[in-house]
């Protein structure tokens, strides 16, 4: 059962044996209250991916040809999951060919980058918003991609016949994202059902702890039980956490190589 910021603040508050309210902001103490709820709910969205908060996302490209490859993130993306390209083909300029492009660590990337030769025609030498340097292929859809600051990402290179730059259009992107926090009182934080215990006992725990100088050890216990058994079931689709067979059958399916190192 989901609960809106007012009916968390209101059983909190109640446990607390304090003042009864009609909106968060009826005393100092609801607001207080409020602002703890606030921060359990960051923390426990921060501490584990939610499969809930996986979701498809939109990249957007370089508004300047002097950055073909740069794509900026427009989401607050908490973990990229993969990106995929449409690496179309001049011959074949309606067909759909999605390929999932390669993760490379900085560092990996500059080299592979670096061995190009900036003499030929088919390398543009192109500069980063910070001033640096970087060589792209201008002759072939992008492979790999990196990302220097962890808000722009950088792809090896570009179809200059196709298109002047990397498209948003073309992108198929998967992440996990930070939700947004509406502080009201009807407000609904962005949670399964079965967390919203968690979310509870958490800052009432935290709620007992700075406003009444007590330690709420069956909050605590209550917390610490819900985030075990949630850390083990948050995937509702796909069955929640799977533990090692052991040999005991066989693994189906590929690997999924977006994010491993190739360098």
């Amino acid at each position: 059962m989901k609960y809106t910021l007012l009916e968390i603040v209101q059983e909190i508050l109640s446990d607390m044996d304090s003042d009864e309210v009609n909106s968060i902001d009826d005393t100092v103490e609801s607001q207080q209250v409020a602002s703890i709820v606030r921060s359990a709910y960051m923390a426990i969205m921060s501490n584990r991916n939610w499969a809930h908060s996986r979701k498809l996302v939109n990249l957007v490209n370089s508004t300047t040809p002097a950055q073909p490859t740069h794509m900026y993130l427009e989401s607050p993306i908490k973990e990229m999951v993969y990106v995929n390209y449409n690496c179309v083909k001049p011959d074949q300029p309606n067909r759909r060919i999605y390929q999932t492009m390669k993760w490379l660590e900085p560092d990996a990337f500059l080299r592979r980058q670096n061995a190009l030769n900036s003499d030929l025609s088919n390398v543009d030498v192109i500069q980063d918003p910070t001033g640096i340097e970087l060589l792209i292929r201008n002759d072939k859809n992008p492979e790999y991609f990196t990302s220097f600051d962890d808000n722009v990402l950088v792809f090896d290179s570009y179809l200059a016949s196709v298109e002047n730059t990397i498209q948003s259009s073309k992108v198929q992107a998967c992440a996990y994202v930070m939700p947004t926090w509406t502080h009201l009182d009807d407000a609904v934080p962005d949670l399964p059902d079965e967390a919203f215990t968690l979310l509870i006992e958490e800052a009432k725990s935290r709620a007992m702890l700075r406003l009444k100088q007590v330690a709420d050890q069956k909050s605590e216990q209550e917390a610490r039980r819900q985030n075990q058994w949630l850390s083990r079931k948050q995937w509702r689709v796909n069955g929640g956490v799977k533990y090692p067979d052991y040999g005991r059958r066989s693994r189906k399916g590929p690997r999924d190589k977006t994010f491993e190192r190739n360098d």
